[in-house]
């Protein structure tokens, strides 16, 4: 990897609107989803902030590319606490110091959620961080602090992900859940005790509770276009581990890294597309196993199941499993029509890091990225 040059300034003022190089759809930070979801409450406190990204090449002849975005609450005409990336030694240091910005994060330290420097699943202890001002329901109109607690629902960071947009950037966490195809992912729960995760124990070969693992825990789920919520886009998972094929339900756990060995004993990630079929594989020392390599494959269409969005060409694809997708809320109807129609093509774009505008916090250091392309 070449050396970055810093990238913590400013950047540009964005809006995501229809003259942005980040609009995608009615899903997108100023998106006709949460004005449906929301009423005139949403568009009254998206006019609190302001947002700010930046955007540069990196690597050989410029194949990496770095999207940065943080917000402005002060009205000052500056990001507040934005995220940077840089290079030291060759490898690619990311830092996100506030949850409101996108460019690992959470899970347990010496067995506790609560981090002897203060930090709570890997985030600041200072002030309120909530999931303002995107939601899927609720009262649109909440002072911010009164928006949901990410400090104590999840942290995480995706590994590795196949997205189905061309300009891949920070959007809402609403917005990334209807865009993924593949997803190696930690999605790092703070104090979890329900049953909506499980984890995937590599000595048993069984499911047990969240809560047996350590929280560092890596999904490894392939997407199909069934939808997984009713009241927010998102499609169904299918999720791969030594476990089992397990599709919805509770989010499973594939394994767990051992963060505590960081940086001398790293993890590569890596997905493949050939041959009809996606395929994920992960390596480095994992809870139970140690030193060990996994891979899922899954073909487009599979069982009846296809992965979300895999047809990269519209002669791939004959539009069999299109829909429309019908929200209603505060602020109307919103019927989102040929979510996947014949004739479409969708691009796959490899995104590593924090696409969340909304959650997740921390810091990564990122080596060694590769592309390799068949002959």
């Amino acid at each position: 990897m070449r050396v970055l040059r810093t990238a913590s300034s400013s950047g540009r003022p964005d809006g995501d609107g229809p003259g942005s190089p980040y609009n995608v759809d009615v899903y997108d930070n100023d998106g006709a989803y949460f004005a449906a979801m929301g009423g005139p409450a949403f568009r009254e406190q998206l006019t609190k902030m302001k947002m700010f990204r930046k955007s540069f090449t990196f690597g050989k002849r410029g194949w990496l590319t770095a999207e940065l975005a943080a917000r402005d609450h002060d009205g000052d005409g500056r990001p507040d606490r934005p995220p940077a990336l840089t290079s030291r030694e060759g490898v690619a240091h990311l830092e996100e110091p506030s949850h409101q910005a996108g460019v690992v994060f959470g899970g347990r330290r010496g067995g506790s959620w609560d981090y002897p420097d203060g930090r709570i699943n890997g985030y600041s202890p200072a002030g309120c961080k909530t999931n303002f001002p995107w939601a899927s329901g609720g009262d649109f109109a909440r002072p911010e602090c009164e928006w949901a607690d990410v400090r104590t629902d999840s942290n995480g960071f995706y590994y590795m992900s196949i997205m189905d947009y061309r300009q891949v950037a920070p959007h809402n966490n609403v917005f990334v859940h209807g865009h993924r195809k593949v997803a190696m992912d930690g999605y790092n729960r703070y104090k979890y005790r329900g049953s909506g995760l499980l984890y995937c124990n590599l000595a048993t070969g069984k499911y047990e509770p969240y809560s047996a693992g350590t929280g560092n825990g890596v999904n490894a789920i392939f997407m199909t276009d069934d939808r997984r919520y009713a009241a927010m886009p998102g499609t169904e998972y299918l999720m791969e581990s030594e476990c089992g094929l397990k599709k919805g339900g509770a989010i499973v756990s594939t394994v767990d890294l051992r963060p505590e060995l960081l940086p001398s004993e790293p993890y590569t990630f890596a997905v493949e597309r050939r041959g009809g079929a996606y395929t994920m594989e992960m390596s480095g020392v994992f809870a139970h196993a140690g030193r060990a390599t996994f891979r899922y494959t899954r073909a487009f269409v599979q069982d009846g199941e296809p992965i979300w969005h895999y047809n990269q060409r519209p002669e791939e694809y004959d539009g069999r499993f299109n829909a429309d997708w019908k929200w209603e809320g505060r602020g109307g109807t919103l019927i989102d029509r040929d979510t996947w129609p014949a004739g479409s093509g969708y691009p796959d774009r490899f995104m590593i890091g924090d696409p969340h505008m909304n959650f997740y916090e921390g810091s990564a250091q990122v080596d060694d990225i590769r592309l390799y392309v068949p002959r």
